[in-house]
């Protein structure tokens, strides 16, 4: 069936005639689980090394493999893994700090050079944003592969030292930090082992979100990073959580169109706030905690061991 224009009205009698909700649900049972939010940021850029854009940002190297073990096991659909080879063995790809040391061989991969460190890591993190190179032009840059290590949250490694405090980890409070101690921010960055590897796409409509996991554009306030393993990509999904660091409720019928390195878990999503200063604001402070239902065909049900019910 397809709806062409559809009023409030119909979309609703649409799901409830051909959609059933399943509560999602962790492996412990909780029904809460965490919601942070990602943003499309704007970063200054050059294609050439030249102060100040002297950080470059890579497309993947030649020798990282990727290994689909659903290919051994069908269990393991939509698992992956990332390494090298070595001799006659398959070993893990090389870490941040050692992609940092030139181990890696990235020289020749560089796509473009920027002016900060820390927007090129957070850069990582959001998965996808914007270049604005010198002479005006703005272009687009969308993951394209990683490393394969796991995320390793930095802000929790300045909670554990105590150079910020736990209410206080957010992306602007990192950012201040990094400000602060410049000769400590390799030290830092290298705490999260994971690296993330772009590629340029064509930026034909500004008002168009980046492409996400799904293959579509992402929707302002409409799009949810999941991990796949639960949560079907394309499925929509009803949240209920609130506001970056606020009591108010922020409850909609959100669609699972993309995944992260730090989405794990059933109960877990990243909220896309859109493009630019002012979704980042927000996605910087968010971290609230939210409940989730997937709303499946109603001839589609979840493995009777899976972690979501009814």
């Amino acid at each position: 069936m397809e709806l062409r224009s559809p009023s409030d009205d119909e979309v609703r009698r649409f799901l409830e005639e051909y959609f059933t909700p399943w509560r999602l649900a962790n492996p412990d049972g909780a029904i809460e689980g965490l919601v942070t939010g990602y943003y499309e940021p704007l970063l200054r850029g050059s294609r050439a090394k030249a102060m100040p854009f002297v950080h470059p940002l890579y497309g993947p190297p030649d020798d990282l493999l990727t290994i689909d073990l659903s290919a051994i096991n069908p269990d393991l659909r939509g698992m992956r893994l990332r390494g090298r080879v070595e001799g006659k063995r398959v070993v893990p790809y090389y870490s941040r700090a050692e992609i940092a040391r030139g181990a890696a061989p990235v020289a020749g991969k560089e796509i473009l050079w920027v002016d900060d460190p820390i927007e090129a890591f957070f850069l990582q993190i959001q998965g996808s944003g914007r270049v604005q190179l010198e002479g005006g032009e703005t272009l687009r840059l969308g993951y394209a592969d990683q490393n394969g290590h796991p995320f390793q949250s930095i802000g929790r490694y300045l909670v554990e030292r105590g150079e910020i405090q736990l209410a206080e980890a957010s992306m602007p409070a990192i950012k201040a930090w990094a400000a602060a101690n410049p000769k400590r921010l390799e030290e830092l960055l290298n705490q999260n082992p994971s690296f993330v590897f772009f590629r340029e796409l064509p930026l034909a409509d500004p008002a168009s979100g980046p492409v996400g996991a799904l293959g579509v554009p992402l929707a302002p306030g409409r799009s949810i990073a999941v991990d796949p393993r639960y949560v079907p990509l394309g499925a929509p999904v009803f949240l209920a959580t609130t506001f970056p660091a606020s009591a108010t409720p922020l409850t909609r019928l959100v669609l699972a169109q993309d995944t992260g390195g730090a989405i794990r878990n059933p109960v877990r999503a990243d909220f896309f706030w859109g493009f630019g200063p002012e979704a980042g604001a927000q996605a910087g402070r968010m971290r609230q905690q939210g409940r989730m239902w997937a709303l499946l065909p109603k001839d589609l049900k979840p493995a009777p061991t899976g972690p979501v019910t009814p």
